[in-house]
């Protein structure tokens, strides 16, 4: 599971800085180009020059309550990571984002019909799940089954790419999978990664409730030793029923953080690897003679998604206005002033500017322009009641709930605030409501409950991963589309770009999607972080990864 949902971090900015961002002032200060594609730092060494055993301590935002991270709940990005760590993934990806099967798990798996799509995958009869059988044909037919959408009372997160799967069948023994697709599926190679056990994925209660708190079947090279509430820490140690390569690490520590905590807890020798991307953290870290900075290229995006879903953004006009009343430049260039590399404005909901197919299809609907932004709101029967003062329709004010996560640093905060003041020049209130910290995505984002919300996407190496955060939601699953705006043209678009095997047509058609998704004011695009990583100085094989896939039996300290 590659896909990650985290807190968005903005850049300190002050309410001056904001009016005036959006012309030049002055000659900026020259910047290092953004790392290119294939960009990864890790401090690549082999296991012989590292010592055996050890340490690795590492954040993460909140307490993981579900381990399944094919629910919308444990996609969020620790739990997935973590996961990704303890269960099978069948795919490692290299510094380009191209895949290879892990030969730990699969001996083989490729395309062996085209008409129909056939994936034929033969498993490593070595591989085993911790309750001691084998991995089989049967975990890829339990997991397809669970997340094609079929069956609803499966709580799936995004059924993109099972759903165009008409059997997964026994091959030539039990070790071997034949998956026939009922339509031609280009990103195949992104399904089952990780696979999960047909022991604990084969019931909706099994699938829904049975990863809540905790892992009940592993098959790693590390599993889960302890999971202290009390403490707020994970901890990972090898599995010594793995039979690959030994992990060199003797156990890893996920220790629950607040973002603005994070640069003093690696100052503090507290955890292991820091943020760096935030002008006020580079500028400590840069210093710390136990520090090494690393930066990689990698697939992550700020963003502010619009509720369609209820309220006044239900209507398209009001979501417009939202976009053209945002400054995208202004922010993007605030955050990008303190580090020494080009920050990217992003113009595409699929692409990032340093990957190819990218287009900026933003168009009008990304252009800053209050005054286009106020007609919109006049349009749509908002009244205007003067500077300060929000607008009014049928005796309601013009008012939008934003939360924010109790964990937020200072520049979390002083982004929600830059737009609660761009958004206020045009006569929308923005009520910003701080919430826990562990409730912020299953409380708030995961169920509708917001009207603006800013966080990353991050690690989207297929655009078809994107799917379920772009199509329109059934009853009360929302998969990943938060703010419920969607079309039919839209779905209609990524069913076709999802069949389509020519990569070049597949790009022209996501970028069909992209210039629908602008117009519709599904979410605002800010900008693409550059990868920026603080990592403690010995540390090999981790670090900046960009679009890179962790090998965890090679992460370690050197001699």
């Amino acid at each position: 599971m590659r896909r990650t949902t985290v807190l968005a971090i903005a850049a300190t900015l002050t309410a001056s800085l904001v009016m005036t961002a959006c012309g030049p002032s002055g000659k900026p200060a020259a910047k290092k180009q953004a790392p290119s594609v294939g960009t990864s730092e890790v401090n690549a060494q082999p296991v012989s020059a590292l010592r055996q055993g050890g340490t690795l301590k590492v954040s993460i935002d909140q307490w993981i309550s579900q381990y399944n991270s094919n629910t919308a709940d444990g996609a969020q990005g620790d739990a997935a990571s973590i996961t990704a760590q303890v269960e099978p993934t069948l795919f490692l990806a290299d510094a380009h984002g191209v895949e290879q099967p892990d030969p730990n798990y699969l001996l083989s798996a490729k395309v062996t019909s085209t008409s129909p799509q056939v994936v034929t995958y033969t498993l490593n009869p070595k591989a085993r799940w911790s309750d001691g059988k084998q991995l089989s044909w049967r975990d890829f037919q339990a997991q397809w089954k669970a997340l094609n959408g079929t069956d609803h009372a499966f709580q799936g997160a995004d059924p993109t790419g099972y759903d165009q799967i008409g059997s997964v069948v026994r091959g030539a023994n039990d070790q071997q999978a034949k998956v026939t697709f009922t339509h031609a599926y280009a990103d195949w190679k992104r399904l089952f990664n990780p696979l999960f056990p047909a022991s604990a994925y084969s019931t909706p209660a099994e699938f829904n409730n049975g990863w809540v708190d905790h892992v009940p079947v592993s098959a790693g090279p590390f599993k889960v030793g302890d999971y202290d509430k009390t403490d707020q820490t994970i901890t990972l140690v090898p599995d010594p029923k793995w039979w690959g390569p030994k992990p060199v690490l003797s156990q890893v520590i996920y220790r629950v953080l607040d973002i603005d905590t994070l640069t003093q807890a690696f100052l503090n020798k507290e955890i292991d690897l820091a943020p760096a991307e935030l002008p006020e953290d580079y500028q400590q870290l840069v210093k710390d003679k136990n520090a090494v900075i690393e930066t990689g290229s990698r697939w992550d995006e700020v963003h502010i998604t619009l509720n369609g879903g209820r309220g006044p953004l239900k209507d398209v006009r009001v979501r417009q206005a939202v976009e053209m009343a945002v400054n995208r430049r202004a922010i993007t260039d605030a955050y990008g002033s303190g580090i020494p590399y080009r920050v990217n404005e992003l113009g595409n909901h699929f692409y990032m500017p340093n990957q190819k197919g990218y287009r900026d299809n933003s168009g009008i609907y990304g252009t800053y322009d209050p005054k286009a932004a106020a007609k919109l709101l006049d349009a749509a029967g908002w009244k205007d009641n003067g500077a300060g003062k929000p607008r009014t329709k049928d005796g309601k004010p013009l008012e939008l709930a934003y939360p924010l996560s109790e964990g937020s640093n200072q520049a979390s905060v002083d982004q929600s605030q830059l737009v609660q003041q761009m958004l206020g020049q045009v006569g929308i209130k923005v009520d910003i409501d701080k919430v826990p910290a562990n409730d912020f995505f299953n409380k708030y984002i995961n169920v509708g409950d917001f009207d603006l919300a800013s966080f990353r996407n991050v690690d989207e190496l297929f655009p078809s991963e994107l799917h379920p955060v772009f199509q329109q939601p059934k009853g009360d699953n929302l998969y990943q589309n938060f703010g419920s705006v969607g079309s039919p043209q839209i779905d209609a678009l990524l069913d076709q770009a999802q069949a389509t095997t020519d990569p070049a047509k597949a790009v022209a058609l996501y970028n069909q999607v992209d210039v629908q998704l602008w117009k519709l004011g599904h979410s605002i695009e800010l900008y693409q972080r550059p990868q920026i990583e603080a990592v403690r100085k010995g540390l090999a094989n981790y670090g900046a990864s960009g679009l890179a896939d962790t090998d965890w039996t090679k992460v370690g300290w050197q001699k």
